[in-house]
């Protein structure tokens, strides 16, 4: 289906195949550094963000499994990598940026972010003050959408100006990629903007809506009326919605991969028309959280020339998240329903798909 300039690709599961084989399995390396935020906000205080840093590792270096959560019982695993390895001696490296989901971490897309890495990317991913995993979530740090558009560009600076990432960096090709209120996050850098109240408008009409019924904020089920209260009472909070509506394009990025955005109905229409850099959507046509006629579709439709790939039922929103080990998929068991060989499939075959994009995009 070819709408506009918009390329709809459909995928059988059974035809989705690994990504092209690496060089020599190349070996990727991670570790954590910390770069400065906006964050105070959002619940910390000391207005520092972490980030995690992926690259291309030296030939031959050792790699462990990428295990999430307690030693010996990980919740997810998927992949390996080696932390803390040396960088390999390369030309500069063209750079993505990367954005997780509402309460997920900068480990929830390390398939996405460590196939990167082996293909020669540096690729850096935040975790989001008051969204994540790791700490109380906050108000603020759900739904000041345009703050996330602000650490990835900190991210930027930050990864920049350090004194053993910053000199690899091609500055001349940066693109970024992201999941759900990432996916929404990433086209907000390419210059979508989002109009709460527009927002507001779609969830009276569709209230049974996982993101207007809070099951798409577990942690603050009633973030709505949350919101409506903190608007009232703090003045910064409120100042800070309103900036929701401004521009956050950074012109530093060149191209944009979207995974299963979020909140699309938020999205001003003439700025998704003004979106001037390549972008590509990626989602489940069996999402049942943020559904593909709602925000994949009409997001693909308004951005001029953008290529959207929709994957069958039964790939739906958590598909994207990291694969779950065991023990997670006990713990966690509504986000781990789809775990094993069909969602590492769906990761091997958006990974090919990001990894082609931004070879074509950042050259």
């Amino acid at each position: 289906m070819i709408v506009k300039s918009l390329a709809c690709a459909l995928f059988a599961l059974g035809a989705l195949a690994p990504p092209a084989a690496r060089a020599a399995d190349a070996p990727v390396g991670f570790t954590t550094i910390g770069v400065p935020g906006n964050t105070a906000l959002r619940g910390d205080a000391a207005n520092h963000l972490s980030v995690t840093v992926w690259y291309p590792a030296p030939a031959g270096t050792p790699t462990q499994p990428l295990d999430i959560g307690p030693p010996g019982t990980p919740f997810f695993s998927e992949g390996s990598a080696a932390p803390d390895a040396p960088l390999a001696e390369t030309a500069p490296l063209p750079f993505v940026v990367v954005s997780h989901g509402t309460g997920g971490t900068s480990m929830d897309l390390s398939w996405l972010c460590s196939a990167l890495a082996a293909h020669g990317y540096l690729v850096a991913s935040v975790n989001h003050p008051g969204n994540n995993a790791l700490e109380a979530p906050t108000v603020a740090g759900t739904t000041l959408w345009w703050m996330r558009a602000d650490d990835l560009s900190r991210t930027i600076d930050g990864v920049l100006a350090n004194p053993r990432f910053g000199p690899h960096v091609d500055r001349a090709r940066i693109g970024a990629a992201g999941f759900s209120i990432g996916g929404y996050t990433v086209l907000a850098l390419a210059g979508a903007r989002g109009d709460a109240a527009q927002l507001q408008a779609y969830c009276e009409r569709k209230p049974q809506t996982p993101v207007c019924s809070g099951e798409a904020t577990p942690t603050i089920p009633d973030i709505r009326e949350q919101s409506v209260k903190l608007e009232a009472s703090d003045p910064a909070y409120r100042a800070a919605l309103a900036a929701n509506a401004q521009s956050h394009r950074d012109p530093r990025v060149k191209a944009v991969f979207s995974i299963a955005p979020a909140i699309g109905p938020a999205f001003v229409a003439a700025s998704l028309g003004e979106i001037a850099i390549p972008v590509e959507i990626v989602a489940g046509f069996g999402d049942p959280i943020v559904p593909v006629a709602d925000n994949a579709i009409p997001d693909a439709l308004g951005i001029p020339n953008a290529q959207l790939t929709l994957l069958p039922k039964p790939v739906a929103h958590y598909t994207f998240l990291t694969n779950c080990a065991p023990a997670g998929a006990a713990r966690f068991a509504p986000i781990c329903i789809d775990a094993g060989p069909e969602r590492i499939a769906v990761h091997a075959a958006t990974s090919e798909l990001a990894v082609s994009f931004f070879a074509r995009t950042l050259r």
